[in-house]
This record gives structure tokens, C-alpha cells and sequence, in this order.
């Protein structure tokens, strides 16, 4: 039967410095890498042998998913790198101390791009969409697809369409697939696949490099979860 694994990755620099980091390209914490390697041994001593891994291209995400298969002795696993899993995209905030935007824009506004399902954060600067258009990770990309800011909602439309036309059909073969991605872009699948309604998919805590396994049907249907 199938199964999927959803890990977020580990720690990364700006969580620990409570920076909105969001399409930023910052590394893993120590923290965030021994969480990742923590999990990846609970992957071997569960003996879960997986068969294809999708992630984004955000080195957070790739290094978590290095550690992972390197723990459970699993490297040579096909892994898929597609900008669909991305975090979800913050616009202006990328890079602010998370204190001082509610200082900036007060506490209920940012609650409220940071909490609500459907409004996006303001976009970000002309600069700085220039540097992301230029960044050979994004040049396959038309410039029409990618965002200047998402909301929870926007990036599920990003995602879904990867699900329904990649993963899903990895599941529908009968393997174990792990996604190594992002808070938001997992919470996008979780809604998914679970038909979480808007308003409980936006208080939904995923922890960081934690294995989340859930058991399947042929048909794709949530038998059980748990995290390893």
C-alpha cells in the first residue's frame, strides 16, 4: 500500500533569528541539521524504505532531504527539485525581523498575512524581484508565473497541480514517496489531502524535521498519520 511522508525541513538560520525568510535561499541552523539527521535515523531504525523524493529548490529544503537519506542509508533515491514546493512566497516581508514588522505594520495586520488563508503579505520591492527573475534557480520559469507575494491559498494553487500531476502518481503505483519541503507548502498538501476547511488549515503546526507518515489506500485515502 502506499505511503506518503511529509518532513519539514530542520531549523534554518532566519527561524532562529525570527526573520521572515519565505523564497530566501538561507541554510540550515545546527539545530535545523540535527534535526534533519535525528529523523533520518528514524527512518532507518523504522526500516522505511522509500522509493522517490520530491522538494523544492530551496537549500533548506534539498540539505534536510540529504540528511535524511544519508541517516537511513537511502542516497540513491531519485530525488525531484521543483520551485511548486517552495515556501510560500512573503513578498516585502522576506527578511524582516518579525518583531519589528509588528512594530511597522502592528500586530493585528501582521497576524493577519501571517494567520489568514487568503490575504497575501504586500509585494515585494522591484529590487528584489529583480533578483529572483535573475537567479539561474528560476530561469526556466516565465516571468508571468512567479510571485511577488502568496497567501496560504495562492501557494496551494501552486502546489496542487504538482500533487495531482507528479506525486499523486507516484502514490497510485504503490510507493513510498517523501516530500521534503516547507511549512506553508505542506500545509497546502495537508488541506489536500486530509479536506482541512480554510479556517483550521491556518492554526495547522507542522513541526520542523519531524517525519509526518500517513498510511494510504490504493485509492489515496488517509488510513492513518503519525509522526515518526
Amino acid at each position: 500500500m502506499p505511503k506518503l511522508i511529509l518532513c519539514r525541513h530542520g531549523q534554518s538560520v532566519w527561524n532562529a533569528e525570527n526573520l521572515f525568510t519565505g523564497w530566501a535561499d538561507v541554510d540550515l541552523s545546527e539545530q535545523g541539521r540535527t534535526e534533519a539527521i535525528t529523523s533520518g535515523k528514524k527512518i532507518k531504525d523504522q526500516g522505511i524504505a522509500i522509493d522517490v523524493v520530491f522538494t523544492s529548490l530551496l537549500q533548506r529544503a534539498i540539505k534536510t532531504t540529504y540528511h535524511l537519506l544519508d541517516e537511513s542509508h537511502q542516497l540513491f533515491i531519485p530525488i525531484v527539485k521543483t520551485w511548486r514546493l517552495n515556501e510560500r512566497h512573503y513578498g516585502g516581508l522576506q527578511g524582516l525581523n518579525k518583531d519589528k514588522a509588528r512594530e511597522k505594520f502592528g500586530e493585528e495586520q501582521v497576524h493577519t498575512w501571517r494567520r489568514s488563508y487568503d490575504v497575501a503579505p504586500p509585494n515585494q520591492s522591484e529590487q528584489q524581484r529583480n533578483d529572483y527573475l535573475n537567479d539561474r534557480k528560476y530561469e526556466h520559469l516565465d516571468r508571468r508565473v512567479m510571485p511577488e507575494s502568496e497567501s496560504l491559498k495562492d501557494t496551494l494553487v501552486r502546489v496542487i497541480p504538482y500533487w495531482n500531476d507528479q506525486i499523486s502518481q507516484q502514490l497510485l503505483d504503490g510507493k513510498t514517496v517523501l516530500v521534503s519541503a516547507h511549512g506553508n507548502s505542506l500545509r497546502a498538501l495537508i488541506k489536500y489531502i486530509e479536506d482541512v476547511s480554510d479556517e483550521d488549515i491556518v492554526g495547522y503546526e507542522i513541526k520542523t524535521g519531524a517525519p509526518l507518515i500517513y498510511e494510504l489506500t490504493d485509492d489515496l485515502k488517509v488510513i492513518d498519520k503519525y509522526y515518526l
